[in-house]
C-alpha cells in the first residue's frame, strides 16, 4: 500500500510543517510566504549551500525570492533564492496527498515527530549565525537617538529621521515554528507573511504591510505607507483620528514617490488616498499608486524606482542621503535585512517586493525584532519608543504565547 493511500487529507498546518521540515534539512535557502489578501501559499527552494546573488535587474531574473539588506551593497547586487522547487497550496481548499510532489511527499510523517525535528533543525541552523550588535535596544539609548535626530531636524539639516531599535526575547523550548507561522497568517490578513532562510545570512520571519514595488502583467504598484497608532473601538478604520505630525509624516513618502516619478518624467499614474488602513493592532495612514507601464513606455518601471525607492523615506528619512549618513552614523546595530527589501519574483507574471518591516531574526536561543519610528520636527521621544513597543508585538506576542 502507497504511503498517501493511508491519509485522507493533509491540513494546512501540516503542509506547513512539512515545507519548513524539508527546507530546512537540505542545506539549501527557502521562504515560505502568504502575499496579503489571498488564501494561496508559496513555497520555493534553492539547494546551493552556497548564498546566490544577482544584479537587481527584475525584469530578467527567473522565478524565485530576493533578499536585499537596508543598506546597498558595494556592488548593488541582491541576494536571490531560485525558484529550483516550487510549490503552492490554497488555504481554502483541502490538501489531497496524491497532488503533492514527491519531495513533499516524501515528508508525509507523524505531526508530532515532525514538529520536534523542525525545532531540532531551526536550532541547528541558527546557532551557525550570530550578529554580536544585535541584543535588546535600551529605552535611554532609544530615546537619546530621537532626541538626535530632532536636533538635527531643528538645526535644519533633516526633515525626518527614522530611527530604529531591536528587542530580544528567548527563544522558547518546544518552540512550533509552523504553528506560529500559520498563526501569522490567520492574524495578519493585509500583511505579507514570510520565513526565510539562507545559508550564512540567517533566519527570518515577519509580517509586513508595506509594498514598495509591485507588477502584474503591464501594470505597477507601489504605495506610500506611514503614520502609526494602536487600533481603538468597533470600526477603528472610521474613527481613526490622525494628528498633524502623522499626515505630515505620510505626505512626506507620498511626496518622495511623486519626486521619483519627475525624475524619470512619468507623469501618467493613479493617486488613491490616503486612507487608514488597518495591519494588524496597528493603523496606517496609506496612499496607493498605479502605471500602466504599457501605455507610458515604461516596461522597466519595476527595476528602475526599486533603485529610486530604496530605502524609502518611510524606513530611512529625508533628504534620504543625509538621514541615510545620520543612521549610519548614530545606530548602534547593524539592521541587516530589517527595512531592506524581500519578496517574490517572476512568478506566475507577477513581482511582489516589500519593505521588510514587522519581522524578526533566529539566532541561537534568541528572537531579536526589530522596529523603528517616524520622527519630525513634533515628534516626542516617549511616545517614539511606544510605537516601537507595539511594533515589535505584532511578531513578539506570537513568540511570547508559545512559551505559554
Amino acid at each position: 500500500m502507497n504511503l498517501t493511500d493511508t491519509i485522507p487529507a493533509i491540513s494546512h498546518l501540516e503542509a506547513i510543517q512539512m515545507l519548513l521540515h524539508h527546507g530546512l534539512l537540505s542545506g539549501g535557502s527557502f521562504a515560505l510566504w502568504r502575499k496579503p489578501r489571498t488564501n494561496t501559499v508559496e513555497f520555493i527552494l534553492d539547494d546551493r549551500q552556497e548564498p546566490n546573488r544577482v544584479e537587481l535587474n527584475l525584469e530578467s531574473l527567473p522565478a524565485g525570492f530576493i533578499l536585499h539588506p537596508f543598506a546597498d551593497q558595494e556592488d548593488r547586487k541582491g541576494f536571490f533564492i531560485q525558484a529550483n522547487q516550487y510549490f503552492k497550496f490554497d488555504l481554502a481548499s483541502p490538501i489531497v496527498p496524491e497532488e503533492l510532489p514527491s519531495w513533499v511527499q516524501s515528508n508525509l510523517a507523524n505531526s508530532e515527530s515532525t514538529k520536534a525535528s523542525i525545532e531540532k533543525l531551526l536550532r541547528i541552523q541558527i546557532s551557525r549565525f550570530e550578529n554580536s550588535t544585535w541584543g535588546g535596544s535600551q529605552k535611554e539609548e532609544f530615546i537619546s537617538l530621537v532626541n538626535s535626530g530632532l536636533e538635527e531636524i531643528g538645526n535644519g539639516n533633516l526633515e525626518k529621521i527614522v530611527p530604529a531599535r531591536t528587542k530580544s526575547l528567548p527563544l522558547p523550548e518546544g518552540f512550533d515554528l509552523a504553528k506560529t507561522f500559520f498563526e501569522l497568517i490567520e492574524s495578519y490578513p493585509n500583511s505579507f507573511v514570510n520565513f526565510f532562510h539562507v545559508p550564512q545570512l540567517g533566519t527570518w520571519m515577519g509580517a509586513t504591510p508595506e509594498v514598495l514595488i509591485e507588477t502584474k502583467g503591464d501594470f505597477f504598484f507601489t504605495m506610500a505607507l506611514a503614520g502609526t497608532q494602536a487600533v481603538k473601538g468597533d470600526n477603528p478604520n472610521k474613527s481613526a483620528a490622525w494628528t498633524q505630525k502623522e499626515i505630515e509624516e505620510q505626505a512626506l513618502v507620498r511626496r518622495y514617490i511623486v519626486d521619483c516619478f519627475k525624475k524619470i518624467r512619468l507623469r501618467e499614474y493613479e493617486e488613491h488616498g490616503p486612507k487608514t488602513i488597518q495591519a494588524g493592532n496597528l493603523l496606517h495612514l496609506r496612499t496607493d499608486f498605479k502605471v500602466d507601464m504599457k501605455s507610458t513606455g515604461f516596461p522597466q518601471l519595476g527595476s528602475v524606482m526599486l533603485d529610486l525607492l530604496h530605502p524609502t523615506s518611510a524606513v530611512c528619512g529625508m533628504p534620504r542621503k543625509e538621514a541615510h549618513e545620520f543612521l549610519k552614523e548614530k545606530e548602534k546595530f547593524d539592521r541587516s535585512f530589517f527595512a531592506g527589501f524581500i519578496g517574490p519574483v517572476n512568478i506566475e507574471s507577477e513581482t511582489s517586493i516589500y519593505v521588510n518591516l514587522r519581522t524578526a531574526n533566529f539566532q541561537n536561543d534568541q528572537v531579536i525584532l526589530f522596529a523603528g519610528a517616524g520622527v519630525t520636527e513634533d515628534s516626542d521621544p516617549e511616545k517614539e519608543w511606544e510605537e516601537t513597543e507595539m511594533k515589535c508585538d505584532i511578531i513578539g506576542k506570537f513568540i511570547k504565547n508559545q512559551s505559554a
